[in-house]
């Protein structure tokens, strides 16, 4: 059946709506996401495209027991690494996510971002303490009742990646259009070598990022915190 006219505009607003009101949530309720909810997420973000329809997602979902043991293994493993700073070698990321040297206007963007929260939060530059607790908030997935985990075979190409990308912002889009939230996060991927083998990935597999997932808390401050957008003219060049 084509839409109509009224429709095809309800379906535009409620497309949109889910895509611009995604943020990174850094504080979520208790409360529980059934597994057939999970269920039908995942099968949703599943119609993202990949090249050659390889679908290279591989996906692990942690709640109640598994996901406290998780978080409870990388809390102390980053409490450690505080306190002796030589334990870096044993937490690599297998792929570079950021940049070895950082230029502008990246370093400048991430700037923005990171004193911008940390503003918000009251933690200054000096805060040590402050900063270690509210980044071991990553590894207690923002109390999200849900933990994600997405890994990928070792053989893809970095194509691959790109692929994955898509599939990670159609789970999101997925989740916000039924009333949940997520934080996709790239801060675990230093602690593969804890992951891996607590969710029984194959041998040949690596870590790509994990994800918290729940209903947001409303009343946390954290929550307020928007990042700004570069407008469309900075970023596209018009070619006629």
């Amino acid at each position: 059946m084509t839409p109509t006219l009224e429709s095809q505009a309800d379906l535009a607003s409620v497309v949109e709506d889910a895509i611009t009101s995604r943020m990174s949530v850094r504080a979520f309720l208790p409360r529980e996401v059934p597994r057939s909810l999970l269920q039908h997420l995942l099968e949703v973000a599943s119609r993202a495209p990949s090249g050659t329809n390889t679908q290279p997602w591989k996906v692990y979902v942690l709640t109640g027991a598994s996901r406290d043991a998780l978080v409870a293994k990388v809390c102390a493993a980053h409490d450690a690494l505080r306190a002796d700073p030589a334990l870096a070698a044993n937490f690599r990321e297998e792929y570079d996510y950021y940049p070895e040297k950082w230029v502008s206007p990246y370093i400048d963007r991430r700037r923005e971002n990171g004193w911008g929260l940390y503003g918000l939060l009251g933690i200054g530059k000096g805060d040590k303490d402050m900063m270690h607790a509210q980044h071991q908030r990553n590894y207690r997935f923002f109390d999200a009742p849900v933990g994600l985990m997405f890994t990928i075979d070792r053989v893809m190409g970095r194509g691959s990646l790109l692929d994955y990308g898509m599939y990670l912002q159609s789970l999101m889009v997925a989740a916000r259009a039924q009333g949940l939230h997520t934080c996709p996060q790239a801060a675990w991927n230093g602690f593969a070598n804890i992951i891996l083998p607590h969710i029984g990935a194959d041998e040949g597999d690596m870590l790509v990022c994990g994800m918290a997932l729940g209903y947001a808390d409303p009343t946390d401050l954290v929550n307020t915190f928007q990042t700004p957008r570069v407008a469309v003219n900075d970023f596209t060049t018009w070619l006629d």
